[in-house]
């Protein structure tokens, strides 16, 4: 028990835990909408998906679980978005306590961040803007479904507050069989979806920044300015491709007007990012666009906050590399900074990890089924990348293949160096350095 106090450790610990207590819940008659036990498998791919704030679902969610069972469908993606350690501070918080080293450590390394900074105000950041946004976005979308769609009060409410809090946590789960294709005409609901998804993805550090130095450009760390250029870079990307290569496909754009097709193809843009839902028929889109739908998802959004992927700035890390290296320049960087080796080296080790497990996840199922492998591809790069897109199969794939779903879920919201790390805590580093000798590279 003693290696669980590092933080490196306790984070996967207590995601695992809360993990089992949903799947004991979700087993239990009462959660289901016909009051038998949900199969494990059932329970635990559902379980996962909500605290790994995923989306992907073997039944469907809103005929499959009763209201309760919603409900702590709800609340393991809140959980599972804030971070268990995040929560765990900010109750603490609320209720006086104080907290020392330890707790700010499992708090940062969950975010993704190791300073020992004032752990205290960023977590009142993290509070404020969840409920804040949480609310405003329930609050339009409960508001227009009860007045364009004919819902009562309570069904409106309840619809509003679960794609809220879905949406807030990238989470990607919906009470609609069809997530969010009934209203892909109406920009009131599509548009307060997209802005809490990309704000969340963001990361909490880049909406501290924005808190304290308002848009003083200048004054932003240069975390803040290669996740915001990043992410305006690769949703222009996704915007522009969606829009070009689904304008003609009749199963999505093709019937729509000029104004569907740009708010369908804006909204497609981002939930790839990591949010999971969709407002057209994902499995009816052209290769091309499931293709570039890989990279966006394998890429996923911004550090320390919900969105999942190998993150923006592991990605422009990794480009600024290869172009300094094409531009015989000394050190990679960019806005007037350089980045550490150690920087270098820790993208570089989160991309190989990525890579390995989608590709070998693709490899395993690819051989145990006769799914498309296009398919199977986009699956556990969703997976992965925590997003919830699917082009269908999830429910199709064998107990095997949704087990392997399952630990890519897990690892992906985990973080693959934080995993990586939490495995090898403990091992005595080496005294010593071997000789240098070069080898010939390409």
């Amino acid at each position: 028990m003693k290696s669980l106090s590092n933080p490196i450790r306790l984070v996967p610990s207590l995601f695992l835990f809360a993990i089992a207590v949903g799947t004991l819940v979700l087993s239990l008659p009462f959660a289901t909408a016909d009051g038998t036990s949900a199969p494990f498998l059932t329970a635990l791919f559902t379980a996962t998906s909500a605290v790994a704030v995923t989306g992907l679902v073997v039944v469907d969610t809103g005929s499959y679980w009763s209201p309760l069972g919603q409900a702590a469908i709800l609340l393991m993606f809140q959980i599972g978005g804030l971070g268990i350690m995040t929560a765990a501070t900010l109750f603490g918080l609320m209720a006086g306590r104080g907290f020392g080293l330890h707790d700010r450590m499992a708090t940062q390394v969950e975010r993704g961040r190791l300073e020992t900074g004032d752990a205290a105000s960023v977590l009142k950041l993290v509070f404020a803007i969840t409920i804040t946004v949480e609310t405003l976005v329930a609050l339009i979308l409960t508001l227009r479904m009860m007045t364009f769609y004919d819902m009562s009060l309570g069904c409106a409410v309840w619809h509003g507050v679960f794609h809220a809090v879905s949406a807030f946590n990238n989470a990607g789960f919906s009470t609609h069989s069809d997530s969010v294709m009934g209203y892909q005409s109406d920009p009131v609901i599509l548009v307060p979806i997209m802005l809490a998804v990309i704000l969340t993805a963001l990361g909490f550090p880049v909406m501290q920044d924005l808190r304290d130095k308002r848009f003083n450009w200048r004054r932003w760390s240069l975390h803040s300015k290669v996740t915001v250029w990043g992410t305006i870079a690769l949703l222009a990307l996704g915007f522009i491709t969606i829009l070009a290569m689904e304008w003609t496909n009749d199963a999505t754009l093709g019937p729509m007007g000029i104004g569907g097709k740009l708010l369908n193809a804006a909204f497609h843009s981002v939930m790839p990012r990591t949010a999971g839902f969709n407002s057209l028929d994902v499995g009816a889109f052209h290769d091309q666009t499931l293709m570039v739908n890989y990279l966006l998802m394998f890429i996923g959004g911004g550090s320390a906050g919900t969105a999942g992927g190998i993150k923006v700035t592991t990605f422009i890390v990794l480009f600024a590399i290869v172009l300094s290296e094409v531009l015989g320049r000394r050190d990679a960087g960019l806005f007037d900074r350089r980045f550490g080796s150690e920087i270098e080296r820790q993208a570089l080790t989160v991309v190989i990890i990525a890579a390995s497990l989608v590709f070998g996840a693709t490899i395993y199922i690819s051989s145990i089924t006769d799914l498309p492998l296009p398919d199977i591809l986009f699956e556990t790069v969703s997976a992965f990348s925590t997003v919830g897109l699917s082009t269908g199969i999830t429910a199709d794939l064998p107990p095997s293949a949704q087990l392997v779903i399952v630990l890519l879920m897990f690892i992906g919201r985990v973080g693959t160096i934080t995993f990586a790390t939490a495995l090898a805590v403990g091992r005595t580093p080496r005294s010593y350095r071997f000789p240098k000798e070069n080898l010939i590279v390409g």
